[in-house]
């Protein structure tokens, strides 16, 4: 009977304390558990900034011509400028040709069928892909060809007449002047017959476009 009432006791007492810590457990799990916040609902939109375009026109970092502000435009620029871009103002402080066209987000396109390099300027009017074009090029470069021969040829003559006069009635520094002077003055005759034929050939003769404009 004792024994009865005592193991009841203890077993009450187990269940109590049992009671106990897993009451306490729980609460603690409670507090360690954080609290979700609230997810935005459709109505409470974050708000929008708008994008503010800056005021003014926008430029590109260099144009086709090499000039890269803030450097100094290249000594070539008036040549090239007057090339590949003729209708903007020819003063490069003004940057019009590194203005970007707002509609198609690019700079000023060069003249079609244009291209500048250290021989010059080379094409016409149109696209290279239009009749007439190849003409020009290759007039420009036989015009830069002829120019080139006529030069040598002029400097050869005044070579040649700088020998006769120091010459001092030497023969053969005399004859070597001579042959300087007439291969000159040959050279020249050619190189200004070659352009006429060239240009009478290709324009009046074969009608090739582009030559004689």
């Amino acid at each position: 009977m004792c024994y009865t009432f005592s193991m009841r006791r203890f077993l009450i007492f187990l269940l109590v304390v049992f009671s106990f810590f897993s009451y306490d457990n729980l609460v603690s799990a409670q507090r360690r558990t954080p609290t979700p916040e609230p997810s935005p609902t459709i109505e409470q939109t974050a708000p929008t900034v708008a994008i503010q375009e800056p005021a003014g026109p926008r430029y590109a970092a260099c144009d086709l011509c090499g000039y890269c502000p803030p450097n100094n435009p290249p000594q070539s620029w008036p040549a090239c400028q007057k090339c590949l871009y003729p209708n903007i103002n020819p003063d490069p402080s003004v940057m019009e040709s590194l203005i970007i066209n707002p509609e198609t987000n690019t700079p000023v396109a060069a003249a079609p069928g244009r291209q500048y390099t250290f021989l010059g300027c080379f094409g016409g009017q149109g696209n290279f892909s239009d009749e007439g074009s190849a003409g020009a090029v290759v007039q420009s470069i036989l015009n830069i060809i002829f120019s080139l021969a006529g030069g040598i040829a002029f400097l050869y003559l005044l070579y040649g007449s700088f020998i006769i006069t120091t010459s001092q009635a030497d023969p053969e520094r005399l004859n070597y002047g001579k042959r300087l002077v007439w291969g000159a003055i040959i050279g020249l005759v050619f190189t200004l017959s070659s352009v006429l034929i060239v240009n009478f050939i290709a324009s009046n003769v074969l009608k090739v476009p582009g030559f004689g404009e």
